[in-house]
């Protein structure tokens, strides 16, 4: 049997929606043709088949210090100073295990996540996913277009210049028809977030401070609720729903089988440090802007900080400003090309980087109308952007634990994954990690909607509760993770090279999935929770528009 064979690159041996996402890797570094096997074999063939693999969790990493986690890591500096460094590290472990889920996800499927939850959960599921995902993006697009007219104000250029021009240059690179000319843009953008590191250098950095920071938690000023709600925004920021969808698809796309899953952890680990690492000095560069100006605690927006920085160098705002404009542009394709990504999967569609404008015009439709009118909005005079702003964060906060909780059941699929489901360490550690975002989303819905709540006192009763939920969802996915279903095959026996090769079958053949009692009943209190939570939202969001 050949290698092609075996990765599946017929369509009818292969769950593959879109044709296009079979075929050789061409990455922005390199190509990878599909029947080469000499990968892997010297330091030199390892480091160029890296090279070629790089690009989807370096993207989606990058992606998310978006405009939204420039302005959240400025107020965090601004207002705290270096005290809340500590809780950057403990994100690195969160977003390695979160998107290392999806890395084998997307290898071994070889279908995005929006198909993946409405074919093993069912349509009303699917829906309920998608559909949310679909408003939280666009809203997060808009949340870029704010960061994008914030520039313009500080160049003193009128965003009505600035924002379409932004929007057709997003729409130019996406519909290039080639996934390596889009991969190589990205890159350039990417390139340039290396500014933060200059940018932090120039800003009077206190060493010594950082390094104790980073590992002993604490907080300037005492525990608060605005400071909470800062660390659970940071949280919000950094771990986001729309990551998931953006980077299984992205490796579908980019062709990415399960022989290559290795590399592109290595490309996941290396995009978490480089985002830490972009966040704090992002922190540490709006510390010093507050200490220099006397402005400490004093936080209105990422523009803002900007003009402080500009008061002590010509060079230091213009760059922050240039970095903000970046991050806005790199959230902006990232997140509508995920959205586009989920549009082909539920509707059947062509949705592949890899073909033209005239080859998948819905796909490519769906990106430029969501650009568009996200762009509309912002230059909209009187716009509610604070208001939308606000309503970002506290959906995302809302959403995060749900679609951590559908990576997690997926993920311990013997029908999607074979060999590569969760082994029972990992189950352990993401459910804690889904237990402290049900925890934290929680906190952000209740005191985005009731802000006179003592966010200390609602912290300890969630807390509690999420311990008793924790230990319960442990227990039955330990009871998942022991039953096999039928018509699986004997996994434990295969050898490391077959399952380098094994992939999903079409989902068509796939046995259906079989909940528990107990499942059943913890994912009616998840869409419960979802249905009340959005309601809340909705009259929270009606109430602020009223003043």
């Amino acid at each position: 049997m050949t290698e092609g064979e075996l990765d599946g690159t017929s369509r009818g041996a292969s769950a593959v929606l879109d044709s296009a996402h079979l075929g050789d890797i061409e990455g922005a570094f390199g190509r990878i043709a599909i029947g080469d096997t000499t990968q892997g074999r010297t330091f030199r063939t390892r480091l160029l088949t890296l090279l070629a693999i790089v690009g989807p969790g370096l993207i989606v990493m990058v992606g998310d210090n978006d405009a939204g986690g420039v302005a959240t890591y400025a107020q965090a500096g601004q207002d705290y100073g270096y005290s809340l460094l500590w809780v950057l590290v403990l994100l690195i472990p969160v977003l390695i295990v979160n998107q290392e889920m999806v890395v084998r996800l997307g290898a071994v499927t070889g279908v995005g996540h929006a198909r993946l939850i409405s074919e093993r959960f069912g349509r009303g599921w699917g829906w309920f996913s998608v559909g949310d995902l679909f408003l939280l993006n666009f809203l997060t697009i808009v949340t870029e277009f704010i960061g994008v007219s914030l520039v313009a104000d500080y160049f003193g250029v009128s965003k009505y210049v600035v924002v379409p021009t932004t929007g057709v240059a997003l729409v130019a690179i996406m519909a290039s028809g080639s996934f390596r000319r889009w991969e190589r843009a990205m890159f350039v953008f990417i390139a340039i977030t290396t500014l933060q590191l200059p940018m932090l250098l120039w800003s009077h950095p206190q060493w010594g401070a950082a390094a104790r920071d980073l590992v002993v938690p604490g907080i300037r000023g005492g525990l608060s609720s605005d400071a909470v709600l800062l660390i659970i925004a940071i949280v919000g920021t950094t771990v986001a729903p729309w990551q998931l969808f953006f980077q299984q698809s992205n490796i579908v796309d980019k062709r990415i089988t399960p022989r290559f899953i290795g590399y592109e952890r290595v490309d996941t680990t290396l995009g978490a440090f480089v985002v830490v690492i972009g966040a704090a000095a992002l922190v540490m560069t709006a510390d010093w802007a507050a200490r220099s100006t006397g402005s400490t605690g004093d936080f209105v927006d990422a523009g803002h900080v900007a003009t402080l920085l500009s008061q002590h160098s010509s060079v230091l705002g213009p760059i922050f400003a240039i970095v903000l404009l970046d991050a806005s542009i790199v959230g902006a394709a990232a997140v509508t090309l995920s959205t586009s990504y989920a549009f082909g999967d539920v509707f059947g569609l062509k949705h592949s980087l890899h073909r033209g404008f005239s080859d998948a015009k819905p796909f490519y439709l769906s990106y430029t109308a969501m650009v568009a009118a996200a762009a509309g909005i912002v230059l909209i005079p009187g716009a509610p952007l604070g208001l939308i702003t606000t309503a970002v964060q506290a959906l995302a906060g809302l959403l995060l634990p749900s679609a951590s909780v559908f990576l997690l059941l997926l993920c311990n699929d013997r029908e999607v994954l074979g060999p590569w489901v969760n082994r029972r360490w990992l189950n352990v550690v993401a459910v804690l990690i889904v237990s402290v975002l049900l925890l934290l989303s929680g906190i952000l819905m209740a005191t985005t909607l009731f802000p006179t709540l003592d966010v200390v006192t609602v912290t300890t009763c969630l807390a509690v509760g999420l311990v008793v939920l924790g230990v319960l969802a442990t227990g039955v996915l330990r009871w998942r993770s022991r039953r096999q279903p039928v018509g699986t095959p004997p996994l434990p026996g295969m050898s490391r090279q077959d399952a380098m090769h094994w992939r999903m079958p079409p989902l068509a053949l796939l046995e259906p999935v079989t909940w528990s009692a107990g499942t059943k009943l913890g994912m009616l209190a998840l869409r419960g929770y979802l249905v009340i939570g959005a309601i809340l939202l909705i009259v929270k969001a009606v109430e602020l528009s009223r003043g």
